[in-house]
């Protein structure tokens, strides 16, 4: 199968093409409770579940990011359901993650507050081989702090450990950032800070990176831009040409 290649078909028949243990790492974000109508496509959530376990790697990842809807009064929890249905075909749970979208437009039902994240599932097909977190600075990088241990014993005798405050920490999984900066004609853009602290969390240089719902193509993209292979699924022959355009002037970037 070739690699670095859009493929203008349903990702069930791109996916039934690779043989198994794959791809390393799956970034995608799947339409979910019929918000949006992508041309007619309804998906099959089950069988595009079953593939990815069999094509993702052993140690691979598939971050899945979705959320869900109001219905009748009540939430869909469309992303618990989905969860569940991962863990039982095998899928690791390995986090559940927050994308916070800071700039969300008001919601239009007065009795909720608005709806302002999704949720990323991480999923790991065993112990994912590849973890680089990502760290950020420390608000009290330098000083040094006193604080009690987290042994029971100690705590009851009030021991106090003194630790100097490393420069930098582990970055949280509630990560902020806005929905979209250009639309590229597509209704639901993925941010590109979001797909490319994904990509260097979970995947090293020269990996295969997999998107089953490319869009606008910002998986491909930001995997192009941090030395990954890929491939990637659209149903819409409009979305592909745009995610070409998209993906020849990055080439022209980078080269």
């Amino acid at each position: 199968m070739k690699i670095n290649k859009i493929y203008n078909e349903n990702c069930i028949d791109t996916m039934s093409r690779m043989k198994d243990d794959f791809i390393d790492l799956t970034v995608t974000s799947p339409p979910y409770d019929n918000l949006r109508t992508y041309n007619g496509y309804s998906f099959d959530f089950e069988s595009i579940a079953k593939e990815l376990y069999r094509v993702t790697k052993e140690g691979g990842v598939v971050v899945w990011i979705v959320g869900d809807s109001k219905r009748k009064g009540s939430r869909t929890l469309t992303h618990f359901k989905q969860s569940l249905f991962f863990k039982d075909i095998g899928f690791n749970i390995h986090d559940i993650m927050i994308w916070k979208k800071n700039n969300v437009m008001p919601y239009i039902l007065k009795n909720c507050y608005t709806p302002s994240y999704e949720i990323m599932i991480v999923l790991s097909k065993g112990k994912p081989k590849t973890t680089n977190i990502i760290r950020e600075k420390c608000k009290h990088a330098g000083k040094v702090l006193t604080s009690t241990t987290n042994n029971i014993q100690s705590m009851r005798k009030g021991k106090k450990i003194v630790a100097k405050t490393k420069p930098t920490k582990p970055k949280h999984n509630v990560w902020t950032t806005k929905t979209t900066g250009k639309n590229y004609g597509h209704p639901a853009i993925f941010p590109e800070k979001l797909a490319n602290d994904h990509i260097l969390s979970w995947s090293s240089q020269g990996d295969l990176i997999y998107d089953c719902f490319m869009g606008s193509g910002t998986t491909a993209k930001m995997a192009i831009s941090n030395n990954r292979n890929y491939i990637g699924s659209e149903m819409s022959s409009e979305y592909c040409d745009i995610i070409k355009q998209r993906l020849d002037a990055q080439q022209k970037e980078l080269f």
